[in-house]
């Protein structure tokens, strides 16, 4: 159940499942009743039959909803049945519109003909009774007499040889003069409104065509009524050609002469179920009489059929029956007008020549094969075109699991030429960057790892462990702005009263700065702490000429100015011309209380006095590794209790923001005002004020930071 998605897992649901127990629960507690004779389990029918009545509208709900999700979840099943809603379904409903469309106007066209010649024999009739009627006055005119021979010599005229009763009246009260047998009147004068009437007639069950006509001579009215029987044999003649027409009429009789109806007024139509005809019963003062439908009339058949297609057309139209002794027209007493005919006998009536109509024919044959063609050419595109979608929507799903894989390596197999195959290319071409994007990413992971790598053996280069002489407290502080820095410092103690202090910065940033620092930082500390007769050498060659003021270490005097200018000498033999770096190389001595330095272009460090004075320490000489043959020079200042020094790489006075550069002068007020804590703390002011500068950008270069303090 639950891999065919049976199992109740929504609220709604459980709920239908809750309610259809309870119902159960119920028919059984009333079944229990019952075996116990309780009468109880009846006072249950209720709501067992409304909990099953919303029981089952829920169940109806859950079951739409369940097909909806296993028929529509496949896309070609989607565009399946949109293409029947869209294509089949309105196609069908067209032929369906047009086959009835066809039906309806084909059986009125039947009865259009039908009724076309009924007015046309009445059109006769009328004619015929109009010339009658004509020969009579003129008699009375001519002061002659209306006699039986007389009307019927001009009943002889008639040369349609139709079976007709003439009969006239001079004066409504007289007596009719009838042509036919002697003292015989067929039908007996109506009430009339008109002086004319040409209609079909119904005269005790029958049905006549009947034209009624009324002159006026010195005075005298007379009326002249023709009459022919509308008959199987005269209905015949009419459809002739055209297929089984019947005539029906409403009459009324007794109740009780229904059983003996004479066989002339036809078989009672089945109008309503179990074959029994229409009827309404009308009170009378004696007994009740009953309006019934019954088939007056019916003649001709229907032909064989011409071809396959040549169908059965069945057409049904009231027609204006006059009553005889009323002499108007009754609606609810009209009679019934249905023609059954096949296509091709309308075609005929349609059409002059028969093998035109057969030709118009086998046109609508033809377009309604191209019809049928086209729609099942639709269906088959469309089938086609259903596939091809489902199939890429497929090639799609599949390649979407492959990348949840992690299988990159996959594409889709492309084979046409359309938006879908563009989707495809796309695809394939998300996944052939997403395979190098990982690839790269891995390459980006390896090199982090060994930039992670590089960062830790940088930070062995700085100082771990500072100790600070009696007379100076010393403090370093650098923050890369990547990974690695460029940034360089370092405090070289001698002994209890001497230290070496160095501040770098490398040009540019990243892995070629980080090792150009690190290639310095071994240079300093090598130049500045080993005694071999080469170095002894080069100092000799490189230094001839400089400041006495040296360095005496292990029986070698290293001058700031004479290091630095090997330096300079190595780093520009051994690296691009593009790469250099600023130095700012000092030494302090204890005992004298004085800092010896050198300045190779960097930010000139600052000495702020007890008092307030500023001192920059600009001495030296230009960058090195720049330029080879470049001389330096050095410089001695005393240091005092209280006095400060701070040394700083670009990065701590040229961040910007809206307000500008962050500044040597907001940098030298801030030390000032902190002057009295820890050089720790006033380190932490420092970098924070020039985080809280920077704010939310990045941060553009290494802020390096060494302070001093003489006690």
């Amino acid at each position: 159940m639950g891999r065919a998605g049976l199992l109740p897992t929504t609220r709604f649901a459980r709920l239908t499942c809750l309610i259809l127990g309870i119902d159960l629960l119920l028919f059984a507690l009333k079944k229990v009743f019952g075996l116990f004779g309780s009468s109880y389990g009846q006072s249950l029918n209720f709501w067992i039959n409304l909990l099953g009545l919303i029981a089952f509208s829920l169940f109806l709900n859950l079951a739409y909803r369940w097909l909806k999700a296993r028929m529509l979840w496949r896309l070609r099943n989607r565009l399946i049945v949109t293409y029947v809603f869209i294509g089949v379904i309105p196609a069908v409903l067209l032929v369906t519109i047009s086959y009835y469309t066809l039906n309806v106007f084909a059986g009125q066209f039947a009865n259009f003909v039908v009724t076309s010649e009924l007015n046309a024999e009445l059109r006769n009739l009328a004619v015929v009774n109009s010339a009658i009627a004509e020969n009579l006055t003129s008699r009375l005119d001519s002061g002659g007499a209306l006699t039986p021979e007389f009307l019927s010599s001009l009943r002889q005229r008639d040369t349609t040889n139709a079976p007709r009763h003439v009969c006239a009246w001079k004066e409504l009260k007289s007596a009719p003069i009838c042509a036919g047998e002697a003292g015989v009147t067929p039908f007996a004068l109506p009430i009339l409104s008109a002086t004319h009437l040409e209609a079909i007639v119904q005269d005790e069950g029958k049905l006549y065509l009947r034209a009624v006509l009324v002159r006026t001579v010195k005075g005298q009215s007379v009326t002249v009524v023709s009459s022919e029987p509308l008959d199987r044999t005269s209905l015949a003649k009419i459809s002739a050609d055209l297929g089984e027409v019947t005539l029906s009429t409403t009459v009324s009789e007794p109740a009780s002469a229904l059983e003996k109806r004479p066989t002339s007024y036809g078989p009672i139509r089945a109008d309503v179920a179990n074959e029994k005809p229409q009827s309404s019963v009308t009170a009378g003062p004696n007994s009740p009489s009953v309006e019934t439908r019954v088939e007056a009339v019916k003649a001709g058949s229907l032909a064989p059929p011409f071809q396959r297609f040549d169908l059965v057309i069945e057409g049904a139209a009231p027609l204006t029956v006059v009553d005889w002794t009323t002499g108007k027209a009754d609606e609810k007493k009209g009679g019934l007008l249905q023609v059954k005919t096949r296509s091709s006998s309308l075609f005929a009536k349609l059409f002059v020549a028969s093998d035109f109509a057969q030709g118009w024919g086998l046109i609508i044959l033809i377009v309604a094969l191209i019809f049928a063609i086209i729609v099942i050419l639709a269906l088959v595109i469309g089938t086609r075109l259903t596939r091809s979608v489902t199939r890429a929507v497929a090639q799609l799903y599949l390649a979407t699991q492959h990348i949840n894989r992690g299988d990159f390596s996959h594409r889709i197999p492309v084979k046409s030429d359309d938006q879908l195959s563009t989707l495809a290319h796309s695809f394939n071409s998300m996944s052939e960057s997403l395979q190098k994007l990982l690839e790269e990413q891995k390459e980006k992971q390896k090199l982090e790892n060994e930039l992670i790598i590089a960062q830790e053996v940088q930070a062995q280069l700085f100082p771990r462990k500072i100790v600070q002489l009696p007379s100076l407290e010393v403090h370093g502080f650098c923050r890369p702005a990547r990974t690695v820095s460029g940034d360089y410092y370092d405090f070289l103690t001698m002994d209890s009263n001497r230290m070496v202090m160095a501040v770098g910065d490398v040009s540019g940033k990243g892995i070629s700065a980080a090792l150009l620092m690190a290639t310095i930082h071994s240079a300093v500390r090598a130049y500045s702490l080993e005694g071999i007769p080469i170095l002894r050498e080069t100092l000799a060659l490189a230094g001839t000429g400089r400041s006495s003021s040296a360095i005496a270490m292990q029986g070698v005097e290293v001058s700031t100015a004479a290091l630095l200018t090997l330096l300079n000498h190595q780093l520009y033999e051994s690296t691009p011309t593009e790469k250099y770096a600023t130095m700012f190389l000092s030494f302090y001595d204890g005992r004298e209380r004085t800092l010896t330095y050198t300045n190779a272009g960097h930010l000139p460090p600052i000495i702020l006095g007890q008092s307030g004075a500023i001192r920059r320490l600009d001495c030296g000489g230009t960058v090195v590794g720049l330029f080879g043959e470049v001389s330096y020079d050095e410089s001695v200042v005393p240091l005092s209790d209280g006095d400060i020094f701070l040394a700083y790489s670009d990065g701590v006075t040229e961040p910007e923001n809206d307000y500008g550069e962050f500044g040597e002068q907001r940098l030298i007020e801030l030390v000032w005002e902190n002057r009295q804590l820890p050089l720790a703390k006033i380190s932490e002011i420092v970098t924070a004020a020039v985080d809280d500068w920077i704010g939310a950008n990045e941060q553009p270069d290494d802020v390096t930071l060494v302070l001093a303090r003489a006690r």
